[in-house]
């Protein structure tokens, strides 16, 4: 559909634009950044606006799961639906007291599954030993079973 102004139209138009920008993405940086200081009130009215809208937000999610664990947010929200959409270990569902973190293994960089934050530091306590994590929970047995000291207000 052409606009009135321009002999192309404007699919064709941003066609082109983004085929120029792929092609040699460091020219379209040095523009952008020109762009950027000579106009900086309109460069800070839009950024503005974007982070107003919350796409910024969306933007860095996204690009956080590509760069540190090699996932799409497609392949995120599919492993989220694997485990009923909540922690993997616990069940806890992400809302306002709890935030839901990608879970990988530090040696391999391999994503295992998706935890609330109670559930990712308490691995990172346990240093990822699955000895020390059984160990744990037998001495939460244990104590649960025979009490070895009596608790306040306990009779001897």
């Amino acid at each position: 559909m052409r606009d009135g102004y321009r002999s192309d139209c404007k699919t064709c138009n941003l066609a082109a634009k983004v085929a120029r920008n792929a092609a040699d993405p460091e020219v379209n940086r040095r523009r952008v950044k020109r762009w950027q200081q000579e106009n900086p009130d309109r460069y800070r009215a839009r950024l503005d606006a974007y982070k107003q809208s919350g796409k910024k937000k969306i933007s860095d999610r996204k690009s956080h799961l590509k760069r540190k664990f090699g996932l799409t947010q497609a392949e995120y929200d599919e492993l989220l639906e694997l485990q009923d959409g909540g922690c993997a270990i616990c069940g806890e569902l992400p809302g306002e007291r709890v935030s839901l973190h990608v879970d990988h293994d530090h040696l391999t960089g391999e994503v295992r599954g998706i935890l609330c934050v109670r559930c990712n530091n308490a691995l990172g306590l346990f240093r990822e030993d699955p000895a020390l994590l059984t160990e744990a929970a037998h001495y939460l047995v244990f104590h649960r079973r025979t009490r070895l000291v009596p608790l306040t207000g306990d009779p001897v």
